[in-house]
């Protein structure tokens, strides 16, 4: 028996606007409205709107949630003032990621955690099971909220013409409660595109008239598509792809979110030898996809994670692991494409220039 999927409360605007509906994760969500490539350059050039209301969230309380949240992520949120944030990750016992996540402070003993819409049920029996022995109370408030993401380099000016609240000093990372068109919401200035942007937080029920008045002040709605080839060029990675449950971080360009402290998994993360590492390649022609191998001398030595052709380079970019002793960049590979044995080479990501029109 086919299992219905879940609708986000933007669902009937998706469908006003001619998005083409699909499942991610169990929801039914527009993988694109016009074409992925104008819906991405909308986003590069000036600003784009997703739904991205299927994601987790998670509020920790108590006078121990800072104890627990040290303990269950690998970054730091001892870091966090009130009304900063910060990306993590869930790391497990085996040297692996359960999840990659957002840290919020919200309060002096409050925090929000947003996770991945696939990992909700998962991060949630985890941070359960480690949350036994801190006075600490853990709420999922998924159903609670709709989230939207606005991005691209007019974010800001769309965004302020529907609030009273200044922007300009609102820096990368911040969170902080205001009116957006005349309703409650919480904004971060957060993103998984590259460019800047927010995040904007609603009630489930406001959330059809704050798309409404953002897709008026000039956003253009985007799909998943678009979400997906702007993550790439950023060389931002997607659990389940990229990060999974035997994931070592440590192999990968997102070291620097493990910090020196006490986390759970520590000693497994530490042991694990990093035999292949996470890094960009480019082609100057053919696309790669999820799954095409990498070789080297003719032999394989890794494999690709995601790849698409930049919508704004017109080269074929990835993300994949390859052989440690090959992962310096600049190395001259080969990438199987369709039988074909195309030139690809190590590149630093992000792909492109970010933050810039």
């Amino acid at each position: 028996m086919l299992v219905e999927m879940k609708r986000t409360p933007l669902y009937d605007e998706h469908q006003r606007l001619g998005g083409r509906m699909v499942d991610f994760a169990g929801w039914a969500l527009p993988v694109q409205y016009t074409s992925i490539t104008k819906e991405h350059l909308a986003v590069r050039e000036a600003v784009g709107l997703f739904d991205v209301s299927h994601m987790g969230e998670f509020f920790v309380r108590g006078p121990e949630a800072l104890a627990f949240l040290r303990w269950a992520t690998l970054n730091d949120p001892a870091r966090l003032k009130v009304g900063r944030a910060q990306y993590s990750m869930l790391p497990n016992d085996r040297g692996g990621v359960v999840d990659d996540i957002y840290v919020y402070r919200t309060g002096e003993l409050e925090y929000l955690v947003v996770v991945n819409a696939a990992n909700v049920a998962k991060d949630w029996a985890h941070l359960n099971r480690l949350a036994e022995g801190y006075d600490a109370e853990l709420e999922d408030a998924s159903d609670a909220w709709a989230l939207m993401a606005l991005q691209g380099p007019r974010a800001e000016a769309a965004l302020q013409t529907l609030t009273d609240t200044g922007l300009s000093g609102v820096r990368k990372n911040a969170t902080l409660t205001l009116q957006v068109a005349g309703v409650p919401a919480r904004i971060a200035r957060t993103g998984y595109t590259g460019e800047d942007g927010f995040e904007i937080f609603t009630a489930p029920e406001d959330a059809p008239g704050v798309w409404r008045a953002l897709v008026g002040a000039g956003a253009a709605p985007a799909g998943l598509g678009a979400r997906d080839t702007l993550r790439l060029e950023a060389g931002f990675p997607l659990y389940g792809h990229e990060l999974t449950d035997a994931t070592n971080p440590r192999c990968t360009p997102l070291a620097w979110v493990i910090k020196d402290k006490p986390y759970y998994g520590r000693e497994a993360l530490e042991a694990a030898a990093c035999d292949e590492r996470l890094v960009g390649m480019m082609l100057e022609r053919g696309i790669p996809r999820e799954g095409y191998p990498v070789l080297a001398g003719g032999a394989p030595v890794g494999r690709v994670t995601s790849g698409t052709q930049s919508p704004l380079l017109k080269k074929g970019i990835a993300l994949g692991w390859v052989r440690a002793d090959l992962a310096e960049e600049g190395t001259e590979l080969v990438v199987e494409v369709r039988g074909r044995a195309l030139p690809a080479r190590v590149v630093r990501p992000p792909f492109v220039p970010l933050g810039k029109k």
